[in-house]
């Protein structure tokens, strides 16, 4: 093709978002001297490895990374580091190809961590890494001290791992270089110029697929519009090899079914695009705080806040990560353990359409993409409020080489008007009381963009011990083209598997799954989960009531006994307890989980993705703690067979009363396309609460000072014009 169309290609791949932050050549880092100097200037080396370049008006937490040094046992590799391992990868593989897929820090053992206090030295600083090699999936580890490099056996994991950045950009290439595909998008009148490529992973669906990393390509033209979902090139699918960056089998279904191109008009969201606001306030609404955060972060990831302290870091596939969450008991002032790291583990989206363009479309993103490799730079005032604060992220390319990531988290409070508590009396003794207390928050908050949708993903921490985990879903529904223009051209008895959306549009109907490890140490690591069941009970003629609830407890006592599918009818609380400290009157302290999103999955246990997928199965899981168990999906997501998730682990029915434990969390969504989802969705939320249970011996809510009028600042409208 020539460079011209070329470049048109880079330039739309990269306006679709999965695509890519980080290209293909890298300078070579033996040193980590010259190129972090650069680093410290902004150099082109730096910059080309951000997707979206901060904003003047964003504070963050540092600018210059190349003088970062870790403070904390559990802070992430830094620029400096991650060059050093590089340096090891390329000794260690003696000068051939090789990729990273995942270039993070292996975390010291709990027990160091927990052992670990500021002025102590650092616990031995170690690099876990994926890699491939020669169609070969490497697990290493490599001190960062001496440089020594362990390989540990993982040939017994199907799957492969996350398919790096660079080599989605790469794949988009395959389909133009292959006759029948340019000659199919040819004989539909479209221009080559306006096509564009996206890989999407393709599940597995049995023994043929094995030996081979694929992506399946479908495309999209871009003529009059930037929301190419919106215009499909349905039917058309190029089965390409990863590591041979070659199509395999191209199908074409689409051509036969003739199958029209939806239109443009009415599908572009920009408003630069003939979208200029009709609801636009004239005044903005803006939260200020003129004397500066309430809360402050020691090193670049020790949060510290009102009541709360917390690390907090960027990671490659979790996105974020929340660990040593600790809580100040404003009764004896000491921090008491809540949480010991907290992530999303996995997501899975699988689209209900069995035809041959569709049935493969069960995505798993942390695991086949990285959710934090997909995290944009969020967008000051409008991702973020003005008092956020900022923090990068450090990643490693395939290559091993570092780069930054700016501006992935945002760090903010956030007060709505809302009362945490109030309460007001009349005057019956004395004066008429009236007590109230604000219900501020602070919130660390992400947003990864996987294509056409966009997951935003908020910890928020509240003073009375309430730790809340929000999943918001937006961006664009992906959608399917069809001859049809009306409703009612479709045969009674045909099923189109979704919404007519407009002419020639279906929004398919899908699922949303984000699981969550929550590895819960309430007051210590040893702790049980508590089934609070809550059932019908009769009076039998003592009381003129007949019936009434009744609470029955029961303690599980292994991985089985914890694997909850909720029940609207049969309802229960479910407490992580630890049942070796107990309150002044005797109940075991504990939190519970408030569920919330509780849709389930309706695919049958047996169907290829619902094995991969499997910790779909039930809305909570506890499983005895296990630093190999992550990811609930397989340390190898992408193409697994699912003989690795949290089914496989809970089904060996490990003991767990009163041991270190880690509870695990579905959230889940479905959806039904409608017409308000065209040609962008509305953002759709749901979460749930980590929530004090017996934990303090009275409501820390006491504490909480209220607002004065002679603390806020007091702003007028401007006097109208006459």
């Amino acid at each position: 093709m020539e460079a011209k169309n070329s470049f048109m290609l880079i330039l739309l791949a990269v306006s679709a978002v999965l695509l890519f932050t980080v290209f293909t050549s890298h300078s070579s880092i033996s040193t980590a001297s010259s190129e972090l100097t650069d680093c410290a200037a902004n150099s082109g080396w730096c910059t080309a490895k951000n997707r979206i370049l901060r904003r003047p008006t964003a504070a963050s937490l540092s600018a210059n990374h190349s003088s970062d040094v870790a403070g904390h046992p559990l802070d992430p590799l830094t620029l400096t580091e991650i060059a050093g391992v590089r340096d090891r990868l390329v000794s260690f593989f003696g000068g051939s190809g090789f990729s990273v897929h995942s270039l993070v820090l292996d975390e010291p053992d709990k027990d160091a961590v927990r052992r670990w206090k500021k002025g102590d030295p650092l616990p031995q600083r170690q690099a876990a890494v994926i890699a491939r090699a020669a169609g070969k999936n490497y697990l290493l580890t490599v001190d960062l001290e001496s440089g020594a490099v362990s390989e540990q056996d993982s040939s017994h994991v199907s799957g492969f791992p996350l398919i790096a950045l660079e080599e989605m950009q790469a794949v988009i290439w395959a389909p133009f270089k292959n006759p029948d595909f340019n000659n199919s998008i040819i004989e539909r009148g479209l221009d080559l110029n306006d096509v564009v490529c996206l890989p999407f992973s393709p599940g597995w669906f049995g023994d043929k697929e094995d030996g081979k990393r694929l992506v399946k390509l479908e495309c999209f033209t871009t003529k009059d519009t930037a929301n190419f979902y919106m215009r499909p090139i349905e039917g058309i699918i190029a089965v390409t090899d990863i590591d041979e960056n070659e199509v395999v089998e191209f199908i074409d279904r689409g051509k036969k079914k003739h199958i029209p191109i939806p239109k443009a008009d009415g599908t572009d969201y920009r408003l630069s695009s003939d979208n200029s606001p009709v609801f636009k306030l004239p005044n903005p609404v803006s939260m200020e705080q003129p004397n500066g955060p309430n809360f402050v972060i020691e090193g670049n990831h020790l949060v510290k806040w009102a009541n709360w302290e917390f690390h907090l870091k960027p990671d490659p596939r979790a996105g974020v990560v929340v660990s040593q969450a600790r809580v100040r008991d404003p009764d004896t002032g000491l921090l008491r353990n809540v949480m010991y790291k907290g992530f999303a583990s996995e997501l899975f989206v699988p689209y209900m359409d069995p035809e041959e363009a569709w049935y493969f479309k069960t995505y798993m993103d942390a695991g086949e993409y990285g959710f934090g490799l997909q995290a944009l730079a969020l967008d000051p005032l409008n991702d973020c409020p003005r008092n956020a604060v900022y923090m990068d992220a450090v990643f490693a390319a395939s290559d091993g080489s570092p780069y930054v990531r700016s501006n992935m988290i945002c760090i903010f409070e956030r007060y709505a008007g809302d009362a945490a508590w109030r309460h007001t009396e009349a005057p019956i003794v004395g004066d008429m009381i009236r007590e109230a207390r604000p219900k501020i928050s602070l919130v660390a908050r992400m947003v990864a963009s996987l294509a056409n949708y966009d997951y935003i993903i908020d910890w928020e921490f509240h003073a009375d011990g309430l730790i809340h985990v929000k999943v918001s879903l937006t961006g664009i529904v992906i959608v399917k083209g069809t001859s049809y223009v009306n409703t009612n051209q479709v045969n009674e008895n045909e099923d189109v598997y979704g919404t007519l959306l407009s002419d020639n549009i279906i929004g398919v109907v899908h699922d949303h799954y984000v699981n969550f490890h929550l590895d819960m140490d309430v007051d210590g690591p040893d702790n049980s989960f508590l089934n609070v069941h809550l059932k019908r009970a009769y009076t039998d003629g003592k009381s003129p009531r007949k019936s009434y609830m009744k609470v029955e407890k029961q303690v599980a006592k292994t991985e089985k006994e914890a694997q909850i599918k909720l029940k609207l009818y049969d309802p229960s609380e479910f407490h992580v307890i630890n049942p070796n400290k107990r309150t002044k009157v005797g109940n075991p302290v504990g939190y519970k989980i408030v569920p919330a999103g509780t849709a389930a999955s309706l695919l049958d246990p047996e169907d290829p993705p619902q094995k991969r997928a499997a910790f779909t199965n039930n809305q909570i899981w506890v499983t005895g703690y296990n630093r190999s168990q992550q990811w609930s999906g397989g340390l190898f997501a992408y193409q697994s067979h699912g003989e690795d998730t949290l089914q496989v682990w809970s089904d060996r029915d490990g003991p767990i009363e009163n041991r270190d434990i880690v509870l695990w969390y579905t959230l889940g969504f479905h959806h039904v396309p409608c017409q308000e989802d065209f040609p962008i969705m509305p953002t759709v939320s749901s979460g749930f609460d980590l929530k004090p249970v017996n934990f303090f011996e009275r409501n820390p809510v006491l504490r909480v000072a209220p607002y004065d009028d002679n603390q806020l600042p007091v702003c007028k409208a401007a006097a109208a014009s006459a």
